[in-house]
C-alpha cells in the first residue's frame, strides 16, 4: 500500500466542527481487513467502518472519500481473486452504505450484492432507484 499511509492529518477551519483536531486517512489493506471481518448474515455499513478505524487509531474521524476509495478497490480486487480461482476472498457484498444501501458501484452493481446478500438470509428492498438491506433503516 502507499508508504505514508495511515496518517493522521488535522483538519483546518469549519471542517473541525464535524471532523474533529485528528482525522484518519486510512491504508487500503486496514479498510480491507475490516471488511474481511463481517460475518455471514451480518453486514457493516461504510460509516461503522470508518468509525472503527478511528478508535485503532485514536483519531476523531476518518476520511470518508478514501474510506470510500479503498473499499471499491477492496471489492473489485475481491472479484479478480474470485474469477482467478481463488475460494477465501473479501466479502465485499456485505459492506454496505449508510441505512444499509447498496453500493451501485461494486462489482456486478447492485444487482450482484443484492444476490449475494439474498444467499445468506438478507431482504432486500427496493426505493426508487436504491435498493437496501430490510431492517437497517
Amino acid at each position: 500500500g502507499p508508504p505514508d499511509l495511515p496518517k493522521i492529518v488535522r483538519p483546518r477551519g469549519k471542517a473541525v466542527e464535524h471532523l474533529g483536531k485528528r482525522m484518519l486517512v486510512p491504508a487500503p489493506l486496514e479498510v480491507d481487513a475490516l471488511m474481511k471481518k463481517v460475518r455471514k448474515g451480518r453486514v457493516m455499513t461504510v460509516g461503522r467502518l470508518r468509525e472503527k478505524l478511528a478508535a485503532l487509531h485514536d483519531a476523531d474521524s476518518t476520511c470518508a472519500l478514501t474510506t470510500g476509495i479503498f473499499v471499491g478497490i477492496a471489492a473489485r480486487a475481491a472479484q479478480e481473486a474470485e474469477e482467478a480461482g481463488r475460494k477465501r476472498i473479501t466479502p465485499w457484498w456485505r459492506t454496505v452504505k449508510a441505512r444499509g444501501e447498496l453500493n451501485p458501484k461494486f462489482p456486478g452493481g447492485m444487482q450482484e450484492q443484492a444476490r449475494r446478500l439474498r444467499a445468506e438470509g438478507h431482504t432486500i428492498t427496493q426505493c426508487g432507484k436504491r435498493w437496501f438491506v430490510a431492517g437497517l433503516r
